[in-house]
């Protein structure tokens, strides 16, 4: 089927979805098409759990925020874009309660501003510890309420159609009919989230297999530090659980990390202890499993917060663990440092401008600077809101003046179903199980290498198997994966130091100068 859209919104988080709302607003007379893989909510911004960082209190000041976020982004951050976006934060904050996102308040009626690591004031404001889930619940009802404004759920972009370095659009697998679908659109906007999948434990949605990030890479772009793949200290560890967070506001009221003997040891690694910077907590826990040889360490609330407090102030991840046997209000929770957030992305500005005329990209796909080598916690939504508000704003600007033009159609050769299902599943394992164990936390040239050998291998079998079997989803995702892995990967090769969250034994130094890395094609 062909179809034509003003504007093409690819993504439900919270990028895509304040993107469609103010656009829609902005560009009332434009068709807006808003496509997502799976259903609105299967999205990171569902899953997130902490909040969202934005200074609130007297007491705190912009400067204190920029300040803690160059801190964390240890060298690379852009300054300017810092400041930007972080002096835009409450007016976003302000729509989102217009929009209907109640944020919790204490017994004096004021927000509860909490406290995560990094962060020098408390400046979290937060839904219990389910404010994703709100955020999200708000923008779906608000976006489903625009009438220009049409959504398409379980369709799954294939790949971009994109030529001399400019974008018309989109092929799509229609999930629900298995239907290929060219859709051409006078601007394109990437909003897919990040690629936690790419690791073999992650706190993100099955969803997050980088496909903006690859799609964009294959148009053309330039693919910015993506060998900063955060990693979240506390995932919850237990054979049926599957990509829980614990989240960091527990060790912003007081929790603590021990050993399996009930030893602390935060204090033997960095002075605010439970709340230093997330890489540094990481690679804490990583070190003290290498040593003990333990699966996991322990995360105890129940020694420093009342079982009420604990009811009160984290009721997802009572209930949660509760399905899991493990009551936090009176023992500790077994975790384990998992993939969280990609610092890198997509080079852009903070409108989510790219060098590929026509197609732009926020959200976590994309890298504005603000993040540099390590994001602060609770600085990903907000950057979402304002960029997708500041994209809304430049996008508008082209709504009288946009030009569609009709593209090849999707054609899939000799394409004939597979029954070798096993191929993509050992490669998807494969590729989840090396990048763990040779890019994760703590990186060697040694295992770099490795795991660059392996991704060729796997990279040749997806595109033989790409060309010669039906489009699926799977191999679809499979693709972008392996793609951003071998990013990651080349990435972290050139990276000759370390800094923030890429810690390379054999380079246990800081460079003088702090520089970013670019990918572009060919590799």
């Amino acid at each position: 089927m062909k179809i034509q859209t003003d504007f093409l919104i690819i993504g439900g988080g919270v990028s895509g979805l304040s993107l469609a709302i103010k656009l829609s607003q902005l560009a009332p007379d434009n068709s807006i098409l808003l496509l997502t893989k799976e259903e609105l909510k299967e999205c990171n911004t569902y899953y997130a759990q902490g909040g969202v960082a934005c200074v609130w209190d007297k007491e705190d000041s912009f400067e204190k925020h920029i300040q803690d976020t160059l801190r964390a982004g240890d060298g690379l951050c852009n300054e300017k874009v810092v400041r930007q976006i972080i002096t835009e934060i409450p007016e976003r904050i302000k729509e989102l309660i217009e929009w209907g996102v109640e944020f919790t308040k204490n017994e004096e009626g004021k927000y509860e501003l909490g406290r995560e690591g990094g962060h020098s004031e408390r400046r979290i404001l937060h839904v219990d510890d389910l404010t994703g889930k709100y955020i999200e619940e708000a923008l779906i009802d608000r976006v489903k309420a625009c009438e220009n404004i049409t959504i398409e759920e379980n369709w799954c972009a294939i790949n971009l159609f994109a030529r001399n370095m400019k974008c018309y659009g989109v092929y799509v697998l229609d999930q629900n009919t298995e239907e290929i679908h060219d859709i051409a659109a006078g601007k394109t906007i990437l909003a897919t989230g990040g690629c936690g999948k790419i690791y073999l434990y992650t706190s993100n949605p099955d969803v997050a297999s980088g496909d903006g990030i690859a799609m964009a890479y294959r148009a053309g772009a330039t693919i910015s530090n993506m060998e900063f793949f955060q990693f979240h200290p506390t995932c919850l560890y237990h054979p049926y659980a599957k990509s829980f967070l614990i989240t960091e506001a527990m060790r912003g009221e007081g929790a603590i990390l021990k050993d399996l003997k009930g030893r602390k040891f935060m204090e033997k690694y960095h002075p605010m202890k439970e709340l230093a910077p997330r890489d540094i907590v990481s690679r804490a826990i990583d070190s003290e499993l290498k040593r003990s040889g333990d699966d996991y360490v322990l995360l105890d609330i129940s020694s420093q917060r009342s079982p009420q407090f604990i009811k009160e102030h984290f009721p997802g991840v009572y209930e949660q663990c509760l399905e899991f046997n493990i009551d936090i209000t009176i023992e500790p929770v077994p975790v384990v440092p998992a993939a969280h957030y990609c610092c890198g992305g997509v080079s852009v500005k903070i409108d989510g401008t790219t060098k590929v005329k026509n197609l732009y990209v926020i959200g976590e796909s994309a890298c504005t600077g603000l993040h540099g080598a390590n994001r602060l916690a609770s600085n990903s939504l907000v950057e979402g809101l304002v960029c997708g508000h500041n994209c809304a704003k430049r996008l508008a600007s082209f709504s009288d003046a946009l030009k569609i033009k009709r593209f090849k159609p999707w054609e899939p050769g000799n394409a004939i179903p597979s029954t070798e299902a096993v191929v993509l599943t050992q490669n998807w394992d494969e590729i989840r199980r090396f990048m763990q164990n040779y890019v994760g936390i703590v990186r060697t040239d040694k295992r770099l290498q490795r795991a660059k050998q392996r991704i060729n291998l796997i990279l040749d079998e997806i595109n033989r198997y790409y060309w010669d079997f039906q489009i699926e989803k799977n191999l679809i995702e499979l693709r972008n994966l392996a793609t951003v892995a071998k990013i990651i990967i080349v990435s972290a090769i050139s990276r000759k130091e370390s800094r923030g969250i890429h810690y390379n034994v054999d380079f246990p130094e800081k460079a003088k100068v702090a520089r970013s890395t670019h990918i572009e094609k060919p590799w």
